[in-house]
C-alpha cells in the first residue's frame, strides 16, 4: 500500500533538509521524482545522489514567487514523465526575526515564499490533477502555524497559519476529483536550525517534548510517503502532526 511505484513526484524546495529528505523517501518508496530548488547547484547535487542509486529524478531551478516560472517548471517536469501524481509544496522561508524588528520588505519576502508559493504550487498541480481525475498534493506546515512560538518569526507563523487554511480550501474544492490535500506540520525536527542552538537550549526544547527527543527528517519522509500512497488515499483536507506530542489534541 505505501509502494510509489509508477508514480512521479514534484517537490519544492529539494535541494537541502526536509525536502532533500522528501525527494529521497519518495524515490526509495518507487516514486520517479522531479527536484526543485532557487539554489540550482543543491538540487542537481540531490539529484546526482539519487541517479547513484537508480533512481529516476530531474532537478530544475525554481522561485516558488514567480507563477509563470513555476507553471514553466510543471509543465517541463510533464512533459518528461507525462504526468505529476504527487506534489510537495515545501519551499520555505524561516527568519525568526523579532516581530518588533520585522522589516515590511521581510514579512513580504517570507509570505511570497511560504504562503504566495504554496498557492501557487496547489493551483497549478492541482488543475493538472483534476483533469487526470487523481492526485495527491502535500503542504509542509509547522507547529509554529498552530501555537505561538518564541522559536520563530511571527511572519513565518503567520504563513504556515495560512497554508492549512490553503489546505483544506483545495482539498474541499479537489476532493471530488479524487485529489487529495493534506498538510504535514513538523516540529523539533533534526535540521542545520535545530543543531546551531548550544546544548543548553537543546535540552529545553528537548524537556518539552513528551517523547523525549528530535525528530528526524526521515520520518517526515515517511510521513509524506504515506500521505503520497494508496494508504493515504481516504485522507483529505487534514494535517499530519509530527512533533512528539509537544501538541496534542
Amino acid at each position: 500500500m505505501f509502494s510509489l511505484s509508477g508514480r512521479t513526484a514534484f517537490v519544492t524546495g529539494a535541494g537541502q533538509g526536509l525536502g532533500a529528505a522528501i525527494a529521497r523517501g519518495l524515490a526509495e518508496a518507487g516514486a520517479r521524482v522531479a527536484l526543485t530548488d532557487i539554489d540550482e547547484a543543491a538540487a542537481d547535487a540531490v539529484a546526482a545522489d539519487l541517479r547513484a542509486a537508480a533512481h529516476d529524478c530531474i532537478a530544475l531551478p525554481l522561485d516558488v514567487r514567480d507563477e509563470t516560472a513555476f507553471a514553466r517548471r510543471f509543465d517541463a517536469a510533464v512533459q518528461r514523465f507525462r504526468a505529476i501524481d504527487v506534489m510537495v509544496n515545501n519551499a520555505a522561508l524561516t527568519p525568526s526575526t523579532s516581530l518588533w524588528d520585522i522589516p515590511a520588505e521581510e514579512w513580504d519576502q517570507v509570505m511570497a515564499v511560504n504562503l504566495r508559493g504554496v498557492f501557487f504550487g496547489c493551483r497549478i498541480a492541482g488543475l493538472h490533477m483534476r483533469d487526470r481525475g487523481a492526485g495527491r498534493i502535500i503542504n509542509l506546515s509547522s507547529i509554529a502555524g498552530q501555537r505561538a512560538s518564541a522559536a520563530t518569526g511571527v511572519h513565518y507563523a503567520a504563513s504556515k497559519a495560512g497554508i492549512l487554511a490553503l489546505t483544506r480550501s483545495f482539498a474541499q474544492e479537489l476532493a471530488p476529483h479524487d485529489v487529495t490535500v493534506n498538510a504535514i506540520a513538523p516540529a523539533a525536527i533534526r535540521s542545520p536550525v535545530l543543531d546551531a542552538m548550544d546544548e543548553a537550549r537543546q535540552r529545553t526544547v528537548r524537556a518539552g517534548i513528551p517523547l523525549g527527543r528530535f525528530g528526524g527528517a526521515e520520518e517526515v519522509a515517511a510521513a509524506a510517503v504515506y500521505l503520497a500512497s494508496a494508504a493515504g488515499a481516504f485522507t483529505t483536507g487534514a494535517t499530519l502532526d509530527l512533533n512528539g506530542g509537544r501538541l496534542m489534541r
